[in-house]
């Protein structure tokens, strides 16, 4: 199962992306996702985490919108269309998500 958290504060995210590495979490199943590429590449290089860029060449297909590339990273990770829907809407809004694909971060940051 795919846990996923939005931020408003990319201070608290990066916390909590230390306490998922201290909890032997892997790097390779924590992803970062906004609608900023600058902001998104700040946390991964803050965190040493994965960053989800939404670049037509990394998908493999025509997206008219950003947000439709967005969405489809999302699935690529798990998440069901209609979350990757609200999702993708809340970055519209300003947030970042934490994406991570191991079960245990729920106890971690739940």
């Amino acid at each position: 199962m795919t846990f996923v958290k939005s931020y408003t504060n990319d201070e608290m995210l990066e916390r909590d992306v230390s306490k998922l590495k201290d909890n032997n979490i892997s790097s390779n199943d924590i992803f970062v996702l906004s609608h900023d590429d600058d902001r998104t590449a700040r946390i991964v290089n803050n965190t040493e985490v994965e960053g989800i860029d939404y670049n037509k060449q990394d998908i493999g297909g025509d997206f008219e919108k950003p947000g439709d590339e967005l969405r489809e990273k999302l699935r690529e990770l798990g998440i069901d269309n209609e979350d990757a829907h609200e999702y993708e809407e809340d970055m519209d809004e300003g947030k970042v998500f934490l994406i991570v694909k191991d079960n245990a971060a729920k106890s971690v940051l739940g």
